[in-house]
């Protein structure tokens, strides 16, 4: 691990980790379930980190469940959103409630399963964005995005996981991010490019887009987060950029119960 040193010292709002606690649900995904990885490990991981704030996004594996997410949001205290998956069916006032916790997303992860059809995405998503000003958040990979471009492009707010997965639709992640959509600078080792040049291009199409995030504990990732990346992304950018990519962008977009 890098010692403290040599990290820099922006803020980071970390957009993308995942608590996992097996005092509540898990649900097998294609067999697997991670260790645990629970609020006291990531705060211990991320100590020598300038750490602000961040999003707890909910995994495959998690399916519909809110409980760990609750429990979760109510430790890591109001600096801490939460990204949840729910049904096309839930209630106004649950979503209201949530919101009142600290969640701000819906996610749908169409790469691995566990979340609500992609069929429901666009009236869920304009369902939600009325109601609490939440956005749609996607684990996809870039190459099925021709098929999503028409309906992404219309909602009002939507981010899309780990860059995108793959080169071969980067173009089309380019295009949407030129209309609004963000990305999140999250799980380097699972992409098949790289990164610093994407990060770069884009930075350019759109500034306010970028997201950085650890993608803690990194289940089924090729290499777990190291605090190289974050390095790398300070050097791929510059220290102005960088500042917006680890915490002023999140920020703006999460909208935290209260700023780090």
């Amino acid at each position: 691990m890098p010692m403290e040193s040599k990290l820099p010292p922006f803020k980071v709002f970390d957009s993308h980790f995942h608590i996992i606690d097996r005092r509540f649900p898990l649900v097998p995904n294609n067999g697997y379930l991670p260790d645990d990885f629970t609020c006291g490990d990531y705060l211990n991981r991320t100590r020598e980190m300038n750490l602000a704030g961040g999003a707890i996004v909910s995994g495959s594996f998690q399916a519909l469940d809110q409980s760990y997410l609750v429990d979760a949001l109510e430790k890591l205290g109001p600096r801490f959103v939460g990204v949840t998956q729910l049904p096309a069916s839930v209630s106004d006032g649950e979503v209201l409630r949530l919101n009142g916790l600290g969640v701000r997303a819906v996610r749908f992860n169409l790469k691995r399963g566990g979340s609500e059809k992609v069929e429901n995405l666009e009236e869920l998503a304009m369902r939600i964005y009325g109601l609490a000003r939440w956005h749609v958040e996607l684990y996809v990979d870039s190459r099925d995005l021709p098929d999503l471009h028409d309906t992404l492009a219309r909602l009002p707010a939507v981010s899309i996981d780990h860059l995108g997965l793959a080169r071969d639709g980067f173009p089309f992640l380019l295009s949407l991010v030129g209309r609004g959509v963000h990305v999140k600078a999250t799980g380097y080792s699972r992409v098949d490019f790289e990164v610093m040049g994407a990060l770069k291009e884009i930075y350019a199409v759109n500034p306010d887009a970028l997201m950085f995030g650890t993608d803690f504990p990194s289940t089924r990732a090729p290499r777990p987060y190291t605090d190289e990346d974050l390095i790398l992304t300070v050097d791929a950018l510059g220290e102005e950029a960088a500042r917006k990519v680890l915490y002023e962008n999140a920020v703006a977009f999460y909208r935290p119960r209260q700023l780090g």
